[in-house]
């Protein structure tokens, strides 16, 4: 299996990366990486995994992932089917906190991005309204830049938009803490690839604790301490994240999307679809994004 964790950056060469990706899908594996990450969605679909946070991904997101926080930004089946016509284009960002120099964020005139920052490292933000707009705008601009001043500029303006903008959803939980250790990342993988290859049928947490070599006992308090929810949350999430992808279709009714999404009844559905979005799922007819 590739390495969990990316190290996108020369340091000798590159004070960041900034690149447009055009690919079959978005990147699959369950990692985290010293660099904080800008990632814009311009087509594909799927699943974004940021700490302990799990939302359907979309076309024209724009997401903040600080330093060490896990995440996995994953396409849907059908992106991985082998004769797929689908692509997953996007920007990313790659840049260190210190990019600038060790102690740049130490000065006063950083306050706000030294407190974006911490914030963005322990929870990630999802990007809305018109800060959206203008950092996506900003975004394209910096990935068709060739080295030089200008692209650094461009970065320092996106990120003093960001540090004072009143647009950002957090994404992980206020209590969520990294506790895993990066030679962990691997355990987690297996368990994320399972799911999302089976949350459609009933998925057992014995087989995915046999998958990953420990008891289910052992398991299940190894996956709450990592992920701060029990296995059987995560599975309904991700289920629920599906669902609300075809409600957003429209083309098929509420039962028919229970059951594809995995759910044993429509009443059990609708119960854990309420919970989860404290709303009922025939109120779910567009992207739950800000514009």
């Amino acid at each position: 299996m590739k390495s969990a964790i990316r190290k996108p950056i020369d340091a000798q060469q590159d004070a960041f990366i900034a690149r447009e990706l055009v690919e079959s899908h978005f990147y699959p594996n369950w990692h985290f990486h010293l660099e904080c990450e800008l990632f814009f969605v311009l087509t594909g679909t799927g699943t974004r995994f940021v700490g302990d946070s799990i939302r359907p991904l979309l076309p024209g997101e724009l997401i903040f992932v600080g330093a060490n926080l896990p995440h996995l930004f994953r396409s849907d089946k059908a992106y991985f089917q082998r004769h797929a016509d689908q692509q997953a284009n996007s920007i990313v960002v790659y840049f260190r906190e210190d990019f600038l120099g060790e102690d740049i964020l130490t000065k006063n005139e950083m306050l706000h991005l030294r407190s974006f920052l911490c914030e963005a490292s322990r929870r990630g933000f999802l990007v809305t309204g018109q800060t959206r707009k203008t950092v996506s705008k900003a975004m394209i601009e910096l990935a068709s830049q060739e080295r030089g001043l200008r692209r650094i500029i461009l970065l320092l303006q996106i990120l003093g938009e960001l540090a004072h903008s009143t647009e950002l959803q957090p994404l992980a939980s206020e209590h969520y803490r990294n506790s895993m250790k990066p030679n962990e990342t691997d355990r987690m993988q297996k368990v994320h690839e399972f799911v999302l290859k089976n949350f459609q049928e009933k998925v057992e947490l014995t087989k995915v604790a046999d998958l990953i070599g420990m008891a289910p006992t052992a398991f299940s308090r190894y996956f709450k301490q990592i992920a701060h929810k029990t296995f059987s949350e995560f599975v309904i999430e991700i289920r629920i994240g599906h669902a609300c992808k075809l409600l957003m279709d429209k083309r098929f009714s509420v039962a028919q999307i229970a059951y594809e999404s995995g759910f044993g009844s429509l009443s059990n559905f609708n119960e854990q679809f309420k919970k989860n979005n404290r709303l009922k799922p025939f109120g779910v007819l567009s992207p739950s994004r800000s514009d």
